[in-house]
């Protein structure tokens, strides 16, 4: 894949720490029908950010939220939760740094036909400083015809970039790589630390079975098939005999290759990808626990109950709880602004 989207302008100017007192703009573009969890998941990085910045270095928050929305208002997530947004039209540019994250969800192919939200994009881009489209929210930067803009201390062989993997030219970063980058150049790698530790999905990233595979070594292709038959097969019974002849391998063949190319064992694979199919659908559906967890082949909620306390030290109830009333809190402001927020 060749990279067309740009590095923000002056790289250089742009990965030095910015002034203390100096308020970052975070804009995030939604749309009837977005995916709540990773909206759910910048807003939680950078209000804790800002109540741990409150308590150790200033009096002012250092990240200033705001939802946004074509013709701004209440609009609801594909998981039915409303928040409520201002217009873009209502929205103007300052003289402070800002930064777009642009929402993905099944609602971004008609928001793509929405001149109000096109228009915003492209009159807004040449003023932020990092655009990053979150999954389908490519599709509206594509329709404005406009590029992504992705954090340049991700990139390349710099001094600054800490604990994090640079990434290659030909690689998009996380919208919670880009979050977390940001806050660790802003406010210090201690209060960055802090964030991560008090973040639970991002605490157990290990949950994230796709995200494993891209540190280990170059994947083949009967692995790869026999990988995303696992992720298919989640509210079913899996045999490992049934995985192998996926890859066309004798079990025990595919045992040591599985394990050497994705870094797991397949089980660990397969319970990995039924807690994370267990934690979307905790925050896009109502469904009740036990239903979910047979949905995705734990058996029970009392199992899918252990496993949570295990990897996430919580139960299903509370995770969907606390990420519910954590965009809950955004939707009681008319309009919306977050001076800062304090952890929970």
């Amino acid at each position: 894949m060749e990279l067309v989207d740009t590095l923000p302008r002056d790289s250089q100017q742009s990965a030095v720490s910015k002034q203390a007192d100096e308020t970052t703009r975070v804009d995030i573009a939604l749309f009837n029908g977005f995916a709540l969890p990773k909206v759910a998941a910048i807003i939680e990085i950078f209000q804790k950010a800002n109540a741990m910045g409150v308590s150790q270095q200033s009096s002012r928050a250092r990240y200033d939220v705001s939802l946004l929305s074509a013709a701004g208002g209440r609009i609801a997530s594909s998981s039915s939760v409303f928040v409520w947004t201002e217009s873009v039209e209502s929205h103007h540019v300052t003289s402070d740094r800002h930064l777009l994250f642009i929402a993905g969800g099944a609602g971004a192919p008609h928001a793509c036909r929405d001149e109000r939200l096109s228009n915003w994009l492209r009159d807004r881009h040449p003023f932020s400083e990092i655009v990053h489209p979150i999954a389908e929210g490519r599709l509206l930067l594509d329709a404005a015809k406009l590029p992504s803009r992705y954090c340049a201390l991700l990139y390349g062989d710099n001094e600054t970039r800490g604990a994090y993997r640079a990434l290659a030219l030909n690689e998009a970063p996380t919208e919670i790589a880009t979050a977390l980058r940001i806050v660790e150049e802003d406010m210090g790698p201690n209060v960055a630390r802090h964030v991560v530790e008090s973040f639970a999905p991002q605490r157990n990233a290990a949950f994230d079975a796709s995200g494993s595979r891209g540190g280990a070594p170059k994947v083949s292709e009967k692995i790869m098939a026999s990988a995303h038959w696992l992720e298919s097969n989640v509210d079913r019974p899996v045999s490992i005999d049934a995985a192998a002849q996926v890859a066309a391998m004798s079990e025990r063949n595919f045992l040591r290759r599985f394990k050497s190319e994705i870094g797991m064992t397949p089980s660990d694979y397969l319970l990995r990808a039924r807690l994370n199919m267990s934690c979307r659908m905790l925050l896009e559906s109502h469904l009740p626990v036990d239903k979910i967890a047979r949905r995705c082949g734990i058996g029970s909620g009392g199992q899918l109950a252990k496993l949570f306390r295990k990897y996430l030290e919580t139960t299903p109830t509370d995770y969907r709880k606390s990420w519910r009333d954590k965009v809950h809190e955004f939707s009681e402001a008319q309009p919306f602004k977050a001076p800062y927020l304090t952890s929970r």
